[in-house]
């Protein structure tokens, strides 16, 4: 009778083990379904926002979204992280849409973004570089620079290495596409440096690109050179004189008369 009752319990006790792990299996299942499916407030554009515009308080409202394509989507879920940023180049927002992190990004890696910022009577003027002549990507947004100038005299065929720019701001590094080299912690190559020049001292640059064996050369300075810079000068006549006889023995027409305005010339950029 003990041996048939003891059976008995032991399979009681196994069914209601069954039955328990079931239940857990069971609750932990609903509660999961639960949560995938459970609402979650993302924000949406009320109006079609096309590219480089600002993203405004107006252009937002909140929706509820199923939990479970947050998983799988760089869903942008706060409105703070929306207002005052941008919506990239390349991209919009529809009326209603989510907003991706991909799309979004701060005023400065929008790349028109330099263009607000120089003054009147200057252009930009972009540096061919690499990680070499950039120092292993060392020269950064802001910095204070030299440019020089290699080449060969074309009397002499020895070779020139002088400073032809002092104290010039670098006003972003980009990339081959365009990007800002240093808006991610690493991957992107610096392809081009940017300054804001005058037009004749648009042109010199200009022209040393285009002649044959002159390189214009970037050289950065230590930090007390940025935080305390001088003018930004090109006064090297006898670079400037080297620069616009190659473009005359190029068959290029030169004004220079502008050369009166160059000698000690001092320009800014702040």
């Amino acid at each position: 009778m003990g041996l048939k009752k003891f059976i008995i319990n032991k399979t009681t006790v196994t069914l209601l083990g069954i039955v328990a792990g079931v239940a857990v299996l069971v609750g932990f299942y609903i509660y999961r379904v639960n949560d995938a499916i459970s609402p979650t407030r993302v924000p949406v554009a009320t109006r079609d926002i096309s590219a480089t515009e600002e993203i405004t308080e107006d252009d937002i409202e909140m929706v509820n979204i199923s939990s479970s394509f947050l998983t799988s989507a760089n869903v942008i879920t706060s409105r703070e992280e929306l207002i005052g940023k941008y919506v990239t180049t390349g991209t919009s927002i529809e009326e209603g849409g989510l907003f991706y992190t991909e799309q979004i990004v701060d005023k400065e890696e929008l790349p028109n973004s330099v263009f607000e910022e120089i003054p009147d009577g200057y252009t930009i003027y972009q540096l061919s570089v690499n990680n070499q002549t950039t120092y292993a990507n060392s020269i950064f947004p802001g910095d204070r620079i030299d440019l020089w100038i290699k080449a060969d005299d074309p009397e002499t065929n020895l070779l020139i290495f002088g400073e032809f720019i002092s104290s010039i701001e670098v006003l972003a590094v980009r990339d081959s596409q365009g990007r800002n080299v240093f808006d991610v912690t690493s991957g992107r190559t610096p392809a081009y440096l940017l300054f804001a020049v005058e037009t004749d001292l648009y042109r010199y640059l200009k022209i040393a690109e285009l002649v044959s064996g002159m390189e214009i050369v970037p050289v950065p300075r230590n930090q007390n050179y940025t935080e305390d810079p001088g003018a930004t000068e090109y006064d090297n006549q006898e670079l400037i004189n080297l620069i616009t006889s190659y473009a005359q023995d190029m068959g290029g027409v030169y004004d220079g008369s502008s050369n009166n305005n160059i000698t000690n010339e001092e320009t800014t950029t702040e």
